[in-house]
């Protein structure tokens, strides 16, 4: 079902601008669209919420949808300047999406690319009701929707041996660099105290950084848009996410390599927890210092909110 107007012009049928989103019309629209996907992708929401309650990975995912309704907010001035079209293209694109997530649920299962395709089908659907104007509007709060699905095990395990190694040279590098006296072979620290045996380090999967990439790349991408204006800052924002998260892993692990010298137990259990916690204060301080000198190498710069 379209919202759209049967004619964008100034007439006595078009509600006043502004008032497109109030109309009864865009009411049921909206309404049908929620409980369509519901009865649609009621499975899928399941194993996500499966995936993602008591996960530290991806308990992200369950304040995406109010990022994602903060963004549209923000942008509700310019919403109201623009009147709601229908775009035939958009069908096509809802539909591909659809399809997609039809034969990803019970074809080719696949939790992850059925939630991208879930994804694909809601802008697509946006796009046919609303339009490009309006659809290019709210582009990043639709995009943005990407962060709440959970990534495959596959893709992750492949990645994340690869942060256990770079987490484990770089606090091996660290530690000699300090006068603890180190060695290294894989992902295994072994730490030599001046008395006593050697302190093996084991930097394990949940040490990876892979959980503080995960997360900064979701936080990442909503402070580009909150917090920027010009897009060639919020893309240096998002390749600034993933090398500060790694540095900042690297710094937990010689930390706790160094902790263990006074007490081994401060890499275990709820210590080793807790440390990991603490260490996500700077990382988030380092990140936002580079907004800072982002937004001070353009002056005239808009406050956050700008055109996305």
């Amino acid at each position: 079902m379209s919202v759209a107007g049967a004619n964008p012009t100034r007439d006595a049928g078009v509600p006043p601008i502004g008032a497109w989103w109030s109309t009864p019309r865009f009411g049921v629209f909206m309404v049908s669209a929620l409980v369509g996907l519901i009865v649609l992708a009621h499975h899928w929401f399941s194993r996500q919420q499966q995936i993602s309650w008591g996960s530290q990975d991806w308990a992200h995912v369950y304040i995406v949808p109010f990022i994602s309704g903060y963004a549209v907010w923000l942008r509700r001035d310019r919403l109201a300047r623009l009147r709601p079209e229908t775009f035939a293209p958009g069908l096509a694109l809802m539909l591909l999406g659809l399809m997609a997530y039809i034969l990803l649920t019970l074809g080719f299962p696949s939790h992850m690319a059925g939630g991208f395709a879930l994804v694909l089908s809601i802008f697509g659907l946006v796009l046919f009701n609303l339009g490009p104007r309006i659809t290019a509007v709210l582009a990043f709060p639709l995009l943005y929707l990407v962060f709440g699905v959970s990534l495959s095990n596959f893709m992750i395990k492949g990645v994340m041996f690869q942060l256990q190694l770079i987490a484990s040279q770089g606090a091996w590098v660290l530690l000699n660099l300090v006068g603890v006296t180190t060695d290294v072979a894989g992902n295994t620290l072994t730490i030599f105290p001046s008395r006593g045996d050697p302190i093996p380090l084991d930097v394990a999967a949940a040490c990876s950084g892979m959980r503080m990439v995960i997360g900064f790349y979701a936080l990442g991408a909503a402070v580009a848009f909150f917090s920027t204006t010009h897009w060639w800052q919020r893309i240096a924002l998002l390749l600034l996410a993933a090398p500060i998260a790694i540095l900042v892993n690297v710094f937990r692990v010689a930390s706790l390599g160094a902790l263990s010298l006074w007490n081994p137990e401060f890499a275990k259990g709820n210590a080793h927890m807790l440390i990991g916690v603490l260490w996500l204060i700077p990382a988030l301080g380092l990140f936002m210092g580079c907004v800072w000198l982002l937004q001070r190498a353009v002056p005239d710069a808009e406050p956050a909110g700008g055109s996305p």
